[in-house]
């Protein structure tokens, strides 16, 4: 199984996901494929989700974990590898200034 989540996703590329996974909320599409066809859809994704950001998340029984994952986008949340396991690193907040009265 793998699972996609679209944020601020162009309309066409949601539409395009559509075809192929079922949209089960507004941005997460599941679906059952095999490595090539979900490589081929993660493509699709890279090239169409222009100023959003999407992470794919699909079963893998090579890893420890027993799944494995791939971002696109800018996000707070990056993927990172420590001693062999892929873990999610948050990047700090930006913080805006203080207006001057």
């Amino acid at each position: 199984m793998m699972v996609i989540i679209l944020e601020s996703a162009p309309p066409r590329l949601r539409g395009r996901l559509a075809i192929w996974l079922l949209e089960v909320r507004a941005g997460v599409y599941l679906g059952e494929f095999n490595r090539k066809v979900r490589e081929y859809i993660w493509d699709q994704v890279v090239q169409g989700i222009e100023g959003g950001n999407a992470v794919i998340a699909w079963r893998d029984p090579h890893n420890e974990a027993g799944f494995n994952f791939e971002t696109v986008g800018t996000n707070r949340r990056l993927p990172v590898e420590f001693d062999g396991v892929r873990l999610v690193e948050f990047t700090p907040e930006v913080a805006l200034p203080q207006e001057t009265r």
